[in-house]
């Protein structure tokens, strides 16, 4: 069965401030593969598991008709307050009961949200709901991030990694989807034509207080908020000081580079 960890309104509004939209490497992956494959023009694109939105924008600066859909209202209502082109919509429903006609998606696409789904009724619905030589575009970042600024880099990325490392102690058990590059979700994609690329990485424009923010959009950090809240603040008030401290910064809007590695499967159906 799915998984749902984002449906408080004060995580969706987390989520919708500090979670960042697919980076320029992993777009151009997508928007070469649907160039690679596709002939006719791309009529419909369903980008599932929303969230607040941050992967549908992008798809709709490309595509004629987007619709983003994620089971949480809340995640939904952020999305649609959110700035919005016309060719963008919403709609509050389960991966696994997509409401779209069989054979009406041009393109289905997921950011780091698969491996919440229950991923075989989700790959049913996949295969009804795209058209014949439709795409398939699904992605997760990974653990393998990074950060770097000035000759602090190494450090700074240790002190990430600690801090990551205590949160994930919360982390649920369909993270090892993640942790394993996605390969189970891979190996149930039922198309004979598919990849799976484990080598895409990004770099992220970001704030000190942008990384602390990304940290509190963390699930297994609102598991642990609800665990032990006052040791969770503790953590992140911690971890920003211990950032500042190591780049000789007073101020927590001090910019710094975040890299981060993503894995994209990317398929395209039979005719």
């Amino acid at each position: 069965m799915a998984t749902q960890l984002f449906e408080g309104k004060g995580h969706a509004a987390v989520y919708q401030k500090y979670r960042f939209a697919p980076g320029e490497e992993l777009q151009q992956t997508i928007l070469s593969y649907v160039r690679e494959k596709r002939t006719n023009p791309i009529e419909l694109v369903v980008d599932v598991g929303c969230g607040s939105g941050q992967g549908t924008r992008f798809l709709a600066e490309h595509f004629r008709k987007v619709v983003g859909a994620d089971i949480s209202e809340a995640q939904i209502q952020e999305a649609r307050d959110a700035p919005s082109p016309p060719n963008l919509s919403y709609l509050v429903c389960p991966a696994e009961e997509l409401p779209f006609e069989d054979g009406s998606v041009d393109l289905l696409t997921s950011f780091t949200a698969v491996h919440w789904f229950d991923i075989e009724k989700f790959m049913k619905e996949v295969n009804r709901v795209v058209k014949p030589r439709g795409c398939v575009a699904l992605s997760t970042y990974t653990a393998d991030m990074s950060l770097r600024y000035g000759h602090c880099s190494e450090k700074l990325t240790q002190i990430f990694r600690e801090t990551t490392d205590l949160i994930f102690k919360y982390a649920h058990t369909r993270v090892k989807h993640v942790l394993e590059d996605y390969k189970e979700i891979f190996e149930a994609l039922p198309f004979q034509d598919k990849k799976r690329i484990t080598d895409i990485f990004d770099k992220i424009p970001m704030t000190v207080a942008g990384v602390v923010g990304y940290f509190e959009s963390f699930s297994p950090y609102q598991a642990y908020m609800k665990d032990d809240p006052e040791a969770a603040k503790t953590l992140l008030q911690e971890t920003e000081k211990r950032f500042l401290d190591t780049m000789g910064v007073s101020s927590r809007e001090t910019p710094l580079e975040f890299w981060v590695r993503h894995v994209c499967i990317l398929g395209c159906k039979g005719p």
